[in-house]
């Protein structure tokens, strides 16, 4: 601990910026796995607006066809391009757990309720989608993406 103190203040006199991550923080890029099929699907980010979290899609990984769109959404959503979409919106934090919000599953368009935490160190992020009640629901751990 001593030559972790020792090294920022030696960073910090030399005018070396310095930054920190909060992994404790769901904000940042994450890649999201598949449940059923283990595979990466996507690269999204995670951010909070005004004590709510909200994420879009940045990239599709293996896209079915290029400039994928939304299909089966409803709405505002309804044959909109994936990509730059708006998927997660209007979780709130209470101890650590982001909820009470909702999550938008773009092959199927169907919304679900949301709940997501951070976990291992901030490296993996546990999103679960419901309906109703949570335990009835699937969940997804998506992994850090190192930004940089």
């Amino acid at each position: 601990m001593k030559k972790l103190i020792s090294l920022i203040t030696l960073l910090l006199a030399s005018g070396t910026p310095v930054t920190l991550a909060n992994f404790s923080s769901p904000e940042g890029q994450w890649k999201t796995i598949d449940d059923k099929t283990g595979n990466a699907k996507s690269i999204v980010e995670i951010w909070i607006d005004k004590g709510e979290l909200k994420g879009k899609v940045l990239e599709l990984i293996n896209p079915k066809e290029p400039n994928q769109k939304c299909e089966e959404c409803k709405g505002a959503r309804k044959d909109q391009p994936i990509v730059g979409m708006e998927f997660i919106w209007g979780l709130t934090e209470e101890d650590g757990v982001w909820d009470g919000g909702e999550i938008l599953d773009p092959d199927n368009g169907k919304i679900y309720r949301a709940k997501i935490s951070v976990i291992e160190n901030g490296q993996k992020l546990n999103v679960r989608g419901y309906i109703g009640f949570a335990l009835i629901g699937r969940t997804q751990t998506w992994e850090r993406v190192n930004e940089g």
